[in-house]
């Protein structure tokens, strides 16, 4: 039995408008990270990635749901952590976010009412007004926690992605079977009662 619950309400609109959430849509900067750049002395920029973040990227994926990154920043390290995620769909360095989803939604053939994201500041607004679900860390600005339907408990760069692509897949249905799957396939259960 899982040990995460989400709210009914919640749940319910994180199924998406009939079809389901088949895409989710990340933020890079302030959602994956904490929002905290390094930069170095010849102008490289280091950026803290959650391994928690990054497995429910991969989880989200195998569970039918397309991650997409859209960032307004473009580096290297963040080309080579969406690599090593399998990340097939990002657009980094967008000046234009909405213009960015819509050109990845496309061949996709998807329609914004099969859609969810998350984000954190003004760049993120035109997305999160269009998706069936839109999501946000606890220290998004104040107008994007306002425009999400769920705002995380975990912070930004730290699990937030994770509980996101958590829900999504509960909402699906798609979580106990993952779950199960992590677990061998013998059930995730515990004798509270059994000695360690």
């Amino acid at each position: 039995m899982a040990a995460l619950h989400f709210p009914p309400g919640v749940l319910l609109r994180a199924q998406g408008a009939g079809l389901g959430v088949k895409a989710a849509i990340f933020d890079v900067d302030g959602v994956l990270t904490d929002g905290t750049l390094y930069v170095g002395e010849h102008g490289e920029a280091f950026k803290p990635f959650s391994v928690l973040d990054g497995h429910g990227l991969k989880l989200l994926a195998r569970g039918g749901i397309e991650p997409l990154v859209i960032s307004g920043r473009d580096s290297a390290g963040v080309r080579r952590r969406l690599a090593d995620l399998g990340v097939a769909h990002a657009v980094l360095g967008a000046g234009d976010k909405l213009a960015a989803a819509t050109a990845l939604l496309a061949p996709l053939g998807l329609d914004w009412t099969e859609v969810a994201a998350i984000g954190d500041d003004w760049p993120d607004l035109p997305l999160l007004a269009r998706v069936a679900f839109a999501a946000a860390p606890p220290g998004a600005h104040a107008e994007v926690r306002a425009a999400a339907h769920y705002v995380t408990a975990a912070a930004a760069g730290a699990g937030a992605a994770r509980e996101f692509c958590d829900l999504l897949l509960t909402a699906s249905g798609r979580y106990a079977a993952l779950l199960d799957a992590a677990c061998g396939g013998g059930g995730h259960t515990r004798d509270v009662g059994a000695s360690a």
